[in-house]
């Protein structure tokens, strides 16, 4: 019986993805706060329209259901790493338009870094549960952004916290379905043949 399979990985599956689940839906309503500041600080209309951004992973996927569990953690890990460049972007900006006047949209945005850092992490830590290899960091971030006008880095902003918050919803969603456990054993599936 593989390492991956044993009664003792599974439950350690299911503690991660519930701590998983925690963290995800914490971050989620930090997310929604931290937007709620940008709108009103940046001077947005919280209903303003904004384009798909480049470099932002879109939380969306067509036959969710058919995915397997490792492509979903793989999936998870690479926008929640993407996400971790552009908040560090951000902020970077953040700090050149305001400098310290106005600390605490900065600080909230620094909290919700650490937060996308610590979540790609745990999914690492459930990757390497089931000995699958993790990809490295330079396939995943987005190419930096090209010189941007001050209204576009405002709605890039915008863009990024409202896909962000989506993604929280879908990674609860993720590791729910791979918390979820095997009919025919009692078990949480193995990753691989998770649906």
């Amino acid at each position: 019986m593989a390492a991956a399979d044993s009664p003792s990985a599974a439950l350690r599956r299911r503690d991660l993805c519930s701590r998983g689940i925690r963290l995800a839906g914490k971050m989620r309503a930090d997310v929604v706060d931290l937007l709620d500041a940008y709108v009103e600080q940046q001077g947005l209309d919280a209903s303003a329209s904004v384009a798909a951004v480049e470099g932002v992973p879109l939380a969306a996927v067509e036959r969710w259901d058919e995915q397997t569990g490792t492509q979903r953690l793989l999936e998870n890990l690479a926008a929640y790493r993407a996400f971790r460049t552009l908040l560090a972007q951000m902020l970077e900006e953040q700090r050149e338009q305001l400098g310290e006047a106005d600390a605490g949209l900065g600080r909230a945005l620094a909290a919700v870094l650490l937060q996308v850092s610590a979540f790609a992490y745990h999914l690492e830590e459930l990757l390497r549960l089931e000995s699958r290899g993790i990809p490295g960091e330079e396939e995943d971030g987005p190419p930096p952004p090209p010189r941007l006008s001050l209204f576009e880095q405002k709605l890039r902003g915008l863009g990024v916290l409202r896909e962000l918050a989506q993604w929280a919803v879908r990674s609860v969603r993720d590791l729910r379905q791979l918390a979820k456990p095997s009919p025919a054993t009692g078990t949480a599936p193995g990753l691989a043949e998770s649906p």
